[in-house]
């Protein structure tokens, strides 16, 4: 059986912590100094929570713009009605679709076409590599090292290698209520196609399995045409999909 909403939500945002929160009712925001809307944005985590919606999100709004980020609302199926109305009279813009995919058996290992190693993801053989490939510069790496410092739930770095033994791709995983988690899923540009991503994702989904994970998901732009036919192929299917939204410029 498929985890529900709910369960995968839950699963997301533990596997991928804020530097901050705060809490209104059943609306949770989020805030980790901009690096990635996932962790810098507004959230309704129960479809019934949607009075005083109007207040609520402009004292949310608030929230992000006293911690100089940008007001971002991330809307998916446990955003309440009230919470989209306000949204709508505020003129709240949507932008970024994307994809929420699950696999629901975890019960065999996957075949590896490259090799791979494992690494603890705040060690800097893995934490460097990845900002490289991703091209972050020393702010954004700091940042992803403070994420991954207050991270409660299992979690490892993953890379692939190229025939030298050189980096071709990583990826974070993580174990939340039994569900596992990819994140920060990168393949060199120049080597891209020929079967890294593959890789790092089957040694990934491996490793959360052997982490105790029973069903997996990730979550991927839904314009990202390769990356949604590679997980495709793992045997990820989609659950449903989210938006973020904005206020108007």
């Amino acid at each position: 059986m498929l985890p529900v909403i709910a369960d995968i939500e839950a699963a997301t945002l533990s596997a991928w912590p804020a530097l901050q929160v705060a809490h209104d009712r059943l609306w949770l925001w989020r805030g980790a100094r901009g690096y990635s809307k996932r962790a810098n944005s507004i959230h309704c985590l129960d479809p019934s929570d949607g009075d005083d919606a109007d207040a609520r999100l402009e004292r949310m709004a608030a929230l992000s713009r006293y911690n100089d980020i940008p007001p971002v609302f991330r809307v998916t199926p446990l955003t309440s009605a009230g919470a989209i109305a306000a949204l709508d009279r505020a003129g709240w813009q949507a932008f970024e679709t994307s994809l929420v995919l699950v696999k629901s058996s975890l019960d065999d290992d996957l075949p590896v076409q490259h090799r791979t190693s494992l690494h603890n993801p705040r060690d800097p053989e893995w934490l460097d590599t990845q900002g490289a490939m991703s091209g972050y510069n020393a702010h954004t790496l700091g940042i992803l090292k403070s994420i991954l410092d207050v991270a409660a739930c299992d979690n490892c770095g993953v890379l692939a290698l190229d025939d030298d033994g050189n980096p071709a791709a990583a990826a974070l995983a993580s174990v939340a209520n039994g569900i596992g988690i990819y994140l920060n899923v990168v393949v060199r540009p120049e080597l891209r196609g020929q079967g890294f991503g593959r890789s790092v994702m089957a040694a990934a989904l491996n490793w959360t399995r052997e982490a105790g994970a029973t069903h997996a998901a990730i979550q991927v732009l839904a314009n990202n045409v390769p990356a949604v036919s590679l997980y495709g192929s793992l045997g990820f299917t989609q659950a449903y999909d989210y938006h973020y939204r904005k206020p108007a410029e």
